[in-house]
């Protein structure tokens, strides 16, 4: 019969050996199971860890699942499945942080680099707007849709909403193509005019509409 975490010796549990040498010490299953917190009756958070990295094929797969698809597992609540999806969010945002990240957005470069560490890592398309001021202060960050693997639609007029309702007078609006391949397509092309077109009769800025990929972006052209 397995030994059970809290009948462990106390140094040979994954907090006190974290706490003493360092996460270094641990492997992957200990140190998820210290985000699990718990398990459940007749498995601890190291085996329910365990379990659940078998289940995505390794700590890559389990980067890049939703929390809807973490409970799925026997044992996986949604509290559980949020802290994971919330570390490894930290952890994209972290990688792909910029110290040179722009602290307003005025550029289709500080778009980009704004919006990179909430697209990259994802398996789906998802669409995000950034409403700014005046002078490129970003006043709200939000998600528009998350589409399939390979399409995500822009609502125009949703997008419209977004902004007005932040009280913003210029946005810009980011996807990511879960492919790699950075290149926009037509209908991203066709829907970069309709919001161009849409800003300008509502008296908005729009900054502009860009592509990223886990180690790359574009700029999205017009369809014209």
């Amino acid at each position: 019969m397995r030994m059970r975490v809290k009948d462990m010796p106390a140094a040979d549990r994954p907090r006190e050996r974290l706490w003493l040498h360092g996460g270094e010490a641990l492997a992957d299953r200990e140190l998820l199971a210290l985000l699990l917190g718990s398990g459940i009756p007749g498995q601890d958070a190291v085996q329910l860890a365990g379990e659940l990295l078998a289940a995505h094929g390794g700590l890559r797969g389990l980067a890049q699942a939703d929390p809807q698809a973490l409970v799925q597992l026997p044992g996986m609540g949604q509290a559980k499945a949020v802290r994971v999806a919330a570390a490894f969010q930290l952890a994209r945002r972290l990688q792909n942080s910029d110290l040179h990240s722009p602290d307003r957005v005025t550029t289709t470069a500080d778009l980009a680099a704004f919006t990179a560490p909430l697209l990259r890592g994802l398996r789906h398309e998802r669409v995000i707007v950034v409403a700014c001021d005046t002078s490129g202060k970003v006043l709200r960050i939000a998600r528009l849709t998350d589409g399939a693997t390979d399409r995500s639609l822009i609502p125009v007029r949703d997008t419209l909403a977004v902004v007005l309702s932040a009280g913003a007078s210029s946005f810009g609006v980011a996807h990511n193509h879960p492919s790699g391949n950075p290149e926009p397509s037509m209908a991203d092309r066709q829907v970069t005019d309709r919001l161009r077109d849409a800003a300008q009769t509502v008296g908005l800025r729009f900054l502009d509409h860009v592509v990223v990929t886990d180690s790359a972006w574009r700029r999205v052209t017009a369809g014209r």
